[in-house]
């Protein structure tokens, strides 16, 4: 009696569980916002690798969508600064993902990827000297982070 008693416990809770993570209209946690942004960059940075430009655009937009759900719900975290940025960056809107670097900067100064990637940016945007203090910050982290961003410095 106690078995059965115990398996119509753990079905209820299980089939319960199954309803109420359908009715959220939701694919998954609220906090799941940021993990899917990161994996979407993670799928464009592979496609731009492929030279599949196009393709990337579109997953660095959806994103960017994500990780500003994210940061509305969890604000002011680095990580998040740092794809939002990165999303942004790469969607050709150099001033705003500026912001977003240097917002993660604050809280973070020593943040590796966003030291690099905004390091990057000021490359891109052709101010050698803002890149190479960003550099510095890098020194010394023995990080690849540091030897690509020196890199992408010398070429230019």
């Amino acid at each position: 009696m106690l078995r059965r008693l115990l398996i119509i416990i753990l079905f209820t809770f299980s089939f319960s569980q199954i309803c109420f993570s359908a009715g959220t209209g939701d694919s998954g946690s609220k906090a799941d916002y940021y993990k899917k942004g990161a994996d979407l960059i993670k799928a464009a940075k592979k496609l731009d690798e492929k030279g599949k430009t196009k393709k990337a655009l579109k997953r660095y937009e959806r994103a960017k969508k994500y990780l500003l759900k994210a940061n509305k719900k969890n604000p002011n975290k680095p990580d998040t600064l740092n794809y939002l940025g990165y999303a942004t960056r790469k969607l050709g809107d150099f001033e705003n993902a500026e912001k977003y670097y240097l917002q993660g900067l604050k809280i973070d100064p020593e943040h590796i990827g966003i030291n690099e990637y905004l390091g990057e940016l000021y490359v891109k945007t052709n101010r050698i000297n803002l890149a190479k203090e960003r550099l510095e910050v890098l020194n010394g982290c023995k990080c690849e982070e540091y030897d690509e961003l020196k890199e992408l410095i010398e070429k230019n």
